[in-house]
């Protein structure tokens, strides 16, 4: 099977391999799989691609590449659930990170509000198991704290959703890297479109409604004009 990565690649990239390549392999696993927003994904896709794991040869390494991604996502998510809030009140003493948490509170719960508020921890599950760039054991984390989730219920259904996911995208990768790249390029490009329509939407209400508002103050102001 034809593999996407092409470890002889030219130019910055072949830097970047060579520097890589000077790491054990399990350490690079754990660490890229800890990254926000690339976790296991990424891992299990670069593995796919034909990065240079010595030791978890493409395809007979799967399990092994499968589990110590997993460890290595989980590895933070206990202490995010567990230190967030105090990180979030020492961070919030400067203008710039108050602005920062602001955003972020508001574009995290956007994503997640509804379903959260009515499933809890099952949601979760679900939000950590979609194997896309915005979603995540990190993100699902943060998603656990804004809505007040009970933490130690929390880290079993992120734990349950990281497994999904690493499922999902191993069983992509072993079709085809090519798959993976295609159907979650896919999904995150629909995300994205349905997300800018509902905002454009709510936004259309937003601007009809003061219209109607203004329209009428304007028919009950004209009776006292005359």
């Amino acid at each position: 099977m034809k593999r996407i990565f092409i470890p002889a690649a030219s130019g910055i990239s072949k830097w970047i391999v060579g520097l890589l390549c000077f790491f054990p392999p399990l350490f690079l696993i754990l660490s890229i799989s800890m990254i926000p927003l690339v976790e296991l994904r990424g891992t299990i896709l670069l593995w796919g691609a034909g990065f240079p794991f010595e030791g978890f040869p493409y395809p007979d390494g799967w399990l092994k590449i499968y589990v110590v991604s997993v460890i290595g996502n989980m590895i933070p998510i206990p202490l995010l659930l567990l230190f967030f809030p105090w990180v979030e009140k020492k961070l919030r003493r400067w203008g710039t990170f108050e602005r920062f948490f602001d955003r972020l509170f508001a574009r995290t719960k956007s994503k997640a509000s509804r379903s959260v508020e009515k499933y809890e921890e099952l949601a979760l599950l679900l939000f950590v198991a979609l194997p896309l760039p915005v979603t995540g054991a990190w993100t699902g984390s943060l998603v656990a704290y804004l809505f007040g989730l009970d933490r130690s219920k929390s880290l079993i259904f992120i734990f349950l959703g990281v497994l999904t996911a690493g499922a999902i995208m191993l069983v992509l990768v072993l079709i085809s890297p090519w798959v993976a790249l295609v159907i979650i390029a896919g999904l995150t490009v629909m995300l994205v479109a349905l997300g800018r329509g509902g905002e454009g939407g709510k936004k259309r209400r937003v601007r009809r409604k003061r219209k109607t508002g203004r329209e009428g103050k304007r028919r009950r102001e004209m009776p006292s004009r005359r």
